[in-house]
């Protein structure tokens, strides 16, 4: 009975404030730039969900969402489980992690690359799926000098203080093992940091400077000390900074034994851009290039 239900939801009157959005949107409702030329439209949204139990009784809905704006058709959206797509990175992610694991001996990973790059994300998952624990460089570094965050380290103690403590930190995790470890942006401008993380297996996140200053400007600067000290429009000052500091570190993280290119994920996918490639798919191609190379 439950299959043959299907349930019809009209919203006539929602209105969207498009100047909300994001400079690129992450969802899979996308507006063209006509269309946020105008501040506010009132736009006709209609719903229809249908909910299906599978042969192993797990419950989802497939659902269809259409949209129009002046009387006219904008776009139809139709799904299959969004739980269906979660499985299907999950399933790979768990083949992935079974084929690297015997051969990783419980050596750390070491995640290095741009501030906003995702390595604290990314290396929640991958942690979960190798059955690593998981370590923050920066949270290590201010437990140990008592301070909330790197910005007020930054702003009590200066800029060499925090390399100090950062590299104190990393030769404490050079003697672990089964750690994901998350570094900060500027850890690799240090010899002998790589010198700690050559007993690992470290992963550059090469993510475009497009996309980090997008990241970057949607979550403002306040915890980026390298960052929050200009006025102005926020994406042309973080990507202006941003490349300042690509630099004159990109020589430092190509010294990571495994590169993760969002770009050549972006081609291997068919994707136009970066900016809907999600955590997972970064942390399976970081899981293949582990692979690679072991």
């Amino acid at each position: 009975m439950e299959a043959n239900f299907a349930q019809r939801m009209q919203i006539s009157t929602a209105w969207i404030d498009t100047d909300k959005f994001p400079r690129k949107p992450t969802s899979l409702l996308r507006f063209s730039g006509r269309f946020k030329e105008h501040k506010r439209h009132q736009v006709f949204v209609s719903a229809q969900f249908r909910p299906v139990r599978d042969e192993n009784r797990h419950r989802w809905a497939s659902f269809q969402v259409s949209c129009s704006y002046n009387n006219s058709q904008v776009s139809t959206l139709e799904s299959e489980s969004l739980q269906d797509l979660l499985d299907e990175e999950a399933l790979i992610l768990k083949n992935k992690s079974q084929e690297i694991e015997p051969y990783l001996n419980g050596r750390c990973i070491y995640l290095v690359g741009m501030m906003g790059s995702g390595k604290t994300t990314v290396g929640k998952i991958l942690s979960r799926t190798i059955h690593y624990s998981f370590c923050d460089c920066d949270k290590l570094v201010e437990q140990d000098v008592g301070v909330p965050s790197v910005a007020e380290i930054f702003e009590i103690y200066g800029e060499d203080f925090f390399r100090d403590k950062e590299t104190e930190a990393l030769e404490k995790l050079s003697i672990e093992h089964r750690f994901v470890v998350s570094t900060g942006g500027g850890a690799v401008i240090r010899d002998e940091n790589w010198m700690y993380m050559s007993k690992g297996i470290s992963v550059w996140l090469d993510v475009p400077l497009e996309e980090l200053a997008q990241r970057i400007a949607a979550v403002g600067t306040k915890s980026r000390p390298l960052l929050d000290n200009e006025s102005g429009d926020a994406y042309t000052n973080a990507f202006r900074r941003l490349s300042t500091l690509f630099e004159k570190r990109h020589k430092a993280y190509k010294n990571a034994k495994a590169r993760v290119s969002l770009e050549n994920i972006a081609a291997k996918l068919g994707y136009k851009d970066v900016s809907n490639i999600t955590p997972a798919m970064i942390a399976i191609e970081a899981l293949e290039q582990i692979g690679n190379i072991l």
